[in-house]
């Protein structure tokens, strides 16, 4: 009864120290192997950047800059980056447009599936794991939906534009790069060289056909009439940096010019016979007219046929096949835009994972010791290693021998019963029982502890028979067979020895470990109550660290005494294995020798003599 209450109080303790000792951790983490996440929201709500029209599924621009983003604790390509849903589970499309770790700067554009208006929509950031398995995982086609068919980043240099979507509408010819546009790289126009896009089954203008196009402008001066872009006889352009919209000479314009050298948003829907043209996100005009059937070129920054040509800047060229509805183009220009992203973008901060020994409740635990605790526990660490060096060599020297002792017995049983080539004057031959030893099993027969004892015998029995004159008479008195067999008796001592050497380590660590690990203890609970008393003030919160801590130390006399208890009991075992062994063998080779050098060949008065029987017995 007593020892069912003992082991169950045993049990319950060490499941509440594991409990003590598990990281607390309230929130799902996607992925281990990635160290750093942040949570990113995106507020529609009146608290961020109010939107009450439907928005849908978008590629919503992140800005990392070192503000919101440790880019040391990145890989300098940024392929560890990764974003997860607000569930903490569903992967996000993503493509990186730019990452410059040496400017801390990145452009990541990210699949946002059914975004909300008025409510805050949640994703997570992950980085921070430099292991091979986190390479880069850009998914430009897989980042927009099937109704967006052409987008262009200009992030080709010198090279045509390439369409990041499924459809592959690429520009026929590039235009002057520039680095530093407002989202990454972008590509400036003089007026003259306007960018051909070639017409494609996705690009096709049928009766009432629906679209949505936007880019970022920046003008550089007031042109009247320049064409941003055109199609047929239809064209987006700004009149004065008043932008407009025309078809077949039937014009909207905004209300206010676009100021010189500065960026803003321009986007046209076209919906059955309304074509509806937005400034920044706000609805600024609305033409009663319908899209003009086209298969023609599509002409960005310019116009073939002798128009005026704009001159500027223009950024992140995207052409839908639908009309998107308000709320969609107001969130692009607020997102991708440099003054409202603040409003509409929260980061929080970072969430670094934390192990048992970086953080949570081992952390505060280790940050209590005292240095009498630590003194205690680096003992104690030396102790744990000892023992493990002493289990892990023992084991291994233990191994070869027991696997020596099995070939040797393997060779013994075929020759045990004839002890002739023990009188052979080549040593090698004895050493190697007759030759029945091969190289192969000499390598495995050298670690035997029963082998050590047979040269030592076979050596002992050459002795003897000079001593006695009995080479030709292979004879031997029963004091020699006594001798031999003293010195078989000797031999197996000494085996025995280095079979139990440093064994006697373990059995401090086992029954010292946890009297050092208490004497820890009992020291720690006596300095926090004395830190107490000194106090005058009964504080839990102070007292349960120090009481945990000082609890640490006889953890760690147990974690030292666990394991070479484990372990000596096994090595014991094998120890005793391997001292049967020599103990079977001394009896049946010293029985042998009375047999064979005791009498034989007629000489019955040497077989008949009393301490020979004796021997034999």
């Amino acid at each position: 009864m007593k020892t069912n209450l003992a082991s169950s109080t045993m049990i319950g303790l060490l499941a509440g120290a594991l409990c003590l000792l598990a990281p607390g951790n309230a929130s799902a983490w996607w992925n281990k192997e990635w160290t750093i996440r942040k949570k990113i929201d995106i507020d529609t709500s009146t608290g961020g950047a109010p939107i009450a029209d439907p928005i849908g599924t978008t590629a919503f621009l992140i800005r990392l800059h070192d503000g919101n983003f440790r880019f040391t604790e990145a890989k300098e390509d940024g392929s560890d980056i990764r974003f997860v849903a607000a569930d903490d589970k569903t992967l996000l499309a993503h493509h990186i447009e730019k990452y410059d770790a040496l400017l801390n700067e990145a452009f990541v554009w990210v699949k946002i599936l059914d975004l909300k208006p008025g409510a805050k929509t949640t994703l997570w950031l992950y980085y921070g794991n430099a292991g091979s398995k986190a390479t880069r995982v850009d998914d430009a086609k897989g980042t927009y939906d099937v109704n967006t068919v052409l987008v262009y980043h200009f992030a080709d240099n010198n090279a045509p534009a390439h369409d990041s979507t499924t459809y592959n509408n690429n520009a026929q010819n590039s235009g002057v790069p520039v680095l530093g546009s407002l989202i990454g790289p972008g590509v400036r126009f003089d007026g003259t060289n306007p960018i051909t896009i070639p017409n494609s089954e996705s690009l096709a203008w049928a009766d009432a056909t629906a679209i949505t196009w936007s880019a970022w402008v920046k003008p550089i001066a007031n042109q009247a009439n320049a064409i941003i872009f055109r199609r047929d006889t239809f064209t987006i352009g700004a009149n004065n940096g008043i932008p407009f919209v025309d078809v077949n000479r039937n014009r909207a314009q905004g209300a206010a010019p676009m100021p010189p050298n500065s960026w803003h948003h321009i986007a046209v829907t076209a919906a059955g016979s309304t074509i509806t043209l937005y400034i920044d996100g706000q609805n600024q005009a609305t033409l009663s007219a319908s899209l003009p059937v086209s298969t023609a070129a599509l002409l960005v920054g310019g116009d073939t046929s002798g128009g005026t040509g704009f001159s500027g800047e223009i950024d992140e060229v995207n052409i839908s096949k639908v009309a998107r509805p308000a709320g969609f183009i107001k969130i692009a220009a607020m997102s991708q835009g440099p003054d409202k992203a603040p409003k509409l973008l929260t980061f929080g901060n970072d969430d670094v994972k934390t192990s048992w020994f970086s953080g949570g409740y081992v952390g505060i635990i280790l940050s209590s010791l005292t240095v009498d605790g630590w003194l205690v526990i680096c003992v104690l660490v030396v102790m744990s290693a000892i023992s493990w060096v002493v289990m892990v060599n023992k084991a291994k020297y233990l191994k070869t021998t027991i696997a020596g002792n099995k070939q040797f017995f393997e060779d013994w049983k075929h020759v045990a019963a004839d002890l002739s080539f023990l009188d052979e004057h080549d040593t090698r031959k004895v050493l190697t029982l007759g030759g029945r030893i091969d190289n192969r099993e000499a390598q495995i027969v050298k670690f035997s502890s029963v082998y050590r004892i047979y040269k030592i015998g076979a050596e002992e029995i050459r002795h003897r028979l000079e001593v006695e004159g009995a080479a030709e008479s292979h004879l031997l008195s029963a004091r020699s067979i006594q001798a031999i067999r003293a010195m078989l008796d000797g031999a197996l001592v000494k085996e025995t020895q280095k079979l139990n050497n440093l064994m006697v380590l373990l059995t401090i660590a086992i029954s010292g470990g946890p009297f050092l690990g208490l004497l820890g203890t009992v020291i720690g609970v006596m300095i926090t109550f004395a830190a107490i008393a000194a106090q005058g003030d009964v504080n839990v919160n102070a007292i349960a660290p120090g009481i945990a801590a000082a609890l640490a130390a006889t953890v760690a006399g147990l974690v030292v005494a666990i394991p070479a208890l484990f372990g000596y009991n096994y090595l014991l075992s094998r120890v005793r294995d391997a001292t049967n062994d020599m103990h079977i063998f001394i009896d049946e080779f010293v029985t042998k020798i009375a047999e064979y050098y005791g009498g034989r060949n007629g000489h019955r008065d040497r077989a008949s003599d009393p301490m020979t029987l004796e021997m034999i017995a």
